[in-house]
């Protein structure tokens, strides 16, 4: 497996990903969702793609959003909100932990101090997070804002398993 920079050709892939990772929020309007990768090249989007045998396997991305605008994980209008998705005949293969661990790179490389997201109480990928530092900061009814701050996340060589390839992609 390699994971690359993602950019402004992944969109679509992207777009696919958000129907895997929003999939129990599918009541909810697309236009809600979709602000995830809507114009995306704006300062402060970052992605990251897994690719397996030259084709993309899933994807990790961070966006900054407003407090006009907000994303389901929305903490403040500094920390960019992380989305995740493997397609689903690839999960349990630790690819999410890669892509994370890769973006978490980027995010620290960016001079990010944290990250947020939104997560549902009974994902499995909740414990995931809670191992690379995700805190809850708001319970909702469905699901959870958890923030981790970028500097105290364990990295690949902290103890985690997994290696990782980072090729550019001509951004």
């Amino acid at each position: 497996m390699v994971i690359r920079r993602g950019g402004a050709q992944d969109v679509r892939f992207l777009r696919d990903m958000l129907h895997h990772a929003y999939y129990w929020r599918e009541r909810v309007p697309g236009s809600l969702v979709s602000r995830y990768v809507r114009g995306w090249g704006r300062p402060g989007d970052t992605a990251v793609i897994a690719l397996e045998n030259g084709f993309p396997i899933g994807a990790a991305w961070y966006r900054l959003f407003t407090a006009a605008e907000p994303g389901y994980g929305f903490v403040d209008e500094r920390t960019p909100e992380l989305a995740i998705a493997v397609v689903p005949s690839k999960r349990g293969f630790g690819v999410g932990e890669e892509l994370l661990q890769a973006l978490l790179e980027r995010a620290r490389e960016a001079g990010f101090e944290a990250l947020s997201l939104n997560v549902e109480p009974g994902n499995p990928a909740r414990k995931l997070y809670e191992r690379y530092g995700f805190q809850v900061v708001e319970e909702g009814p469905e699901a959870w804002t958890m923030r981790a701050r970028v500097a105290s996340t364990p990295t690949a060589d902290q103890g985690h398993e997994g290696t990782e390839e980072l090729t550019p992609d001509g951004m």
